[in-house]
């Protein structure tokens, strides 16, 4: 009993790593689980794993009273000191395999990915060389086109599938975080910065631009146009 009154005041004084007292009720059990584990287990060599010469010297300097409660302080911390340097080391163990782990499993699930995705494309391939062969046969090119938006929506459909999607630029306001601008026209009956053409269409992946629309956008009719500007009106 005398053992179980002193072991108390000295987990009250347990504390974390900034100095401040542990609250926690859980690792106050921990702790409390820790130490009658170790209280069981104490054998002949327990005091000399856990007690330095001077240890034992500090102990004997002290009144008789105080000797027994602090031998079993500095045992108790020792051991603990113990278990808790075992525990870490285990635990870089386990940090140290996981790392060599990662790498593999990034690389195994960007070729199932890989995988996956040229699946769902190769039936496009196979509508592709059907259109082209029959394409040598067929009189009518309004069903050879027709063949081919056929494959174009297919190819778009599995796109989409896998997170894709189109940006809209054709009479739409320019966006730079969305659009390109190649060429600026004064277009004077339009508004202000609107898309008037799109080059080469842009696209998004899980909503981050992959490709920004390529377009032509409505100059200002407050800014002068340039000499190019001028030159590609006038041509029209």
């Amino acid at each position: 009993k005398r053992k179980e009154e002193q072991k108390e005041p000295q987990l009250q004084k347990v504390e974390s790593a900034r100095g401040e007292p542990v609250e926690s009720a859980s690792v106050r059990a921990d702790i409390d689980q820790l130490v009658d584990k170790l209280l069981k287990e104490k054998d002949e060599n327990f005091e000399q794993t856990f007690l330095t010469e001077d240890d034992n010297d500090l102990i004997s300097s002290l009144p008789e009273e105080q000797r027994e409660p602090v031998r079993e302080a500095m045992l108790i911390k020792g051991a603990l000191f113990r278990k808790l340097h075992e525990k870490l080391l285990r635990i870089s163990a386990d940090y140290a395999n996981f790392q060599k782990r990662v790498p593999k499993q990034i690389s195994d699930t960007i070729s199932y990915e890989k995988e996956k995705i040229i699946k769902t494309l190769l039936p496009v391939l196979d509508n592709f060389e059907h259109t082209l062969k029959n394409a040598q046969s067929t009189k009518n090119v309004e069903d050879f086109i027709k063949g081919v938006q056929i494959i174009y929506d297919q190819m778009l459909s599995i796109l989409q599938s896998h997170g894709v999607e189109q940006i809209q630029a054709m009479g739409e306001k320019f966006d730079p975080n969305l659009h390109e601008a190649m060429l600026r026209k004064a277009e004077p009956q339009q508004e202000d910065n609107l898309v008037l053409e799109e080059f080469q269409k842009g696209y998004k992946l899980n909503g981050r631009v992959i490709r920004p629309s390529r377009v032509i956008v409505n100059k200002p009719q407050t800014e002068q146009p340039t000499d190019n500007e001028d030159e590609t009106k006038d041509t029209q």
